[in-house]
């Protein structure tokens, strides 16, 4: 019988707990890894540094790992969870989406982990892109609704495309919810009052209900940006209009959105 074990769903666990030979043994070939701390991992020799440096930092700052929602399809699975860690300052919850590539028997080909760095240091810090845009990716229904309204600018559309509870959780967090249409469309105003935001689309990891979306962001209304990864889940509602869209990346927002 197949395991059902996922190694994307236990990897930040795995890793918390200090099982070094079972984060290797869950990659088909030499580990690759992409973070926004550990950066790149191509080889074993760069996995060991990787991994004491990241089990300390974590296990430093008492990290567990609060799951939140997975979505699969037949290449990766996209894994949410909320990364507890006590700062200086308390208590944090910092969304991350961990993206697994796999094989067919379920073993890792790579390893992609995204989350803002701004709740950990106060700055933003740019992500070069970690993939390629697809040209062949088709996006359809609800979502390349949003997308094309996102491109475009266009406010009223974004929010139609919510339902009326729906919500988008910015990058870092809890704190950063934007719910029902009123404060969508307030939030959306303030956003994207300088122009729509590009995306060039890398994946897309679709189970029906979520949508996955890994890209690079390259230009904020009409400023050009040097090109920066990020991923981004969009949940259907039950009507087929959005539920949530929740964002990771650490595209500085804040500055580019007009005053």
């Amino acid at each position: 019988m197949q395991s059902t074990h996922d190694p994307t769903e236990t990897f930040l666990e795995t890793l918390i707990t200090g099982d070094k030979n079972r984060l290797l043994a869950d990659f088909a070939v030499e580990p690759a890894i992409d973070d926004p701390l550990g950066g790149s991992v191509r080889d074993v020799a760069s996995f060991d540094r990787f991994y004491l440096e990241r089990q300390g930092w974590l296990l430093a700052r008492q990290a567990r790992v609060e799951p939140l929602r997975t979505t699969h399809n037949a290449q990766r699975t996209v894994c949410e969870v909320l990364l507890h860690l006590q700062l200086p300052g308390g208590e944090i919850a910092l969304p991350v989406a961990v993206v697994g590539e796999h094989t067919a028997h379920n073993r890792l080909r790579a390893i992609r982990l995204y989350h803002s760095l701004w709740p950990l240091f106060g700055e933003h810090r740019l992500r070069a892109p970690l993939l390629s845009p697809d040209p062949a990716l088709i996006l359809t229904d609800i979502i390349a609704e949003y997308q094309n309204a996102l491109f475009a600018g266009d406010v009223p559309a974004i929010v139609a495309a919510f339902e009326p509870d729906g919500y988008f959780r910015e990058p870092a967090g809890d704190e950063y919810i934007h719910r029902g249409q009123e404060q969508l469309h307030e939030f959306m105003v303030h956003l994207l009052a300088s122009g729509g935001i590009r995306l060039e689309h890398c994946t897309a990891t679709d189970d029906g209900i979520a949508c996955a979306i890994e890209f690079n962001a390259v230009q904020f209304g009409s400023q050009r940006l040097q090109p920066q990864a990020g991923v981004a889940v969009y949940q259907r509602g039950p009507s087929g209009r959005l539920h949530a869209a929740r964002i990771y990346d650490d595209v500085n927002v804040e500055a580019l959105a007009a005053p």
